[in-house]
């Protein structure tokens, strides 16, 4: 963390994140009031950034805008989840995870492990390949992924593998960065034939849960993301652009995808 950062979280935890946008103001600096449905409090959400989907936090659980929105269509579309069979692929310890987590004695977490066996326990977390799932067919009543499937070589099997493991009615239900908007979606890396990454444009990490060097991006998504669901599924999916400025939801590409099985 960066001094300036270090700095501004004492302030914060002192005389109050308002009290940044006075003595940095030449900094950007955007805050409001309102209240997480992550953590359920009435905080404030701010950011040092004008990229909010990455750093719009609440003061509270440190939860960002895509998880606040996740939080709230999971409470929109099944507001039983707290009794749901739930599995959540590569789960963070923050925000919707965390809550989730806590609320639901059936909640399983997976995280991808690719030196170990897959459908085995590391480290006490169940190891899953999505693209090549270990679980029957027909269990979960919700499957939940945040931030994942612009890293998935093979994202097509994944999405076919999830449908496969819900029951019917249910639902898996994720964000993705929608970053290509109205244009294409792009193939940003692959895997040759001896399983090496080969990017094809500019490499790209995103921040890993479980691996400190992070996760490689295969791909940037265009709406036409939905047509790729369908083809795997059978199934239209449901997709919104969430926006809430009351409850923390602000900024670009806070895309909730809904993929029911019928």
């Amino acid at each position: 963390m960066s001094l300036y950062k270090k700095i501004g979280n004492k302030i914060k935890s002192t005389l109050g994140v308002p009290f940044l946008s006075f003595l940095l103001p030449n900094a950007y600096f955007y805050s409001r009031r309102g209240t997480c449905s992550c953590c359920e409090k009435k905080v404030i959400f701010y950011s040092y950034n004008d990229y909010l989907r990455s750093n719009y936090i609440c003061q509270n659980c440190n939860s960002l805008p895509r998880e606040r929105a996740l939080m709230q269509a999971i409470e929109r579309f099944y507001p039983n989840w707290r009794n749901l069979n739930i599995h959540e692929s590569s789960p963070i310890e923050r925000g919707a995870s965390v809550k989730i987590n806590k609320g639901n004695k059936n909640y399983t977490a997976s995280q991808f492990f690719p030196n170990h066996p897959f459908g085995e326990l590391v480290n006490g977390v169940r190891n899953e390949n999505l693209e090549n799932q270990k679980f029957q067919k027909e269990v979960f009543d919700l499957v939940i992924t945040q931030d994942v499937f612009e890293h998935l070589n093979q994202p097509e099997k994944a999405f076919a593998e999830i449908h496969r493991t819900l029951k019917k009615g249910g639902a898996h239900i994720l964000t993705v960065p929608i970053e290509n908007r109205f244009d294409p979606t792009v193939r940003w890396a692959e895997l040759d034939s001896k399983g090496n990454l080969i990017f094809l444009f500019t490499p790209e990490y995103h921040g890993n849960p479980v691996n400190e060097e992070g996760s490689p991006v295969f791909w940037h998504y265009g709406y036409d993301i939905v047509e790729m669901i369908e083809k795997s599924t059978g199934v239209k999916p449901y997709i919104q652009t969430w926006e809430d400025r009351d409850n923390g939801i602000e900024g670009l590409l806070n895309e909730i995808i809904v993929i029911k099985k019928v």
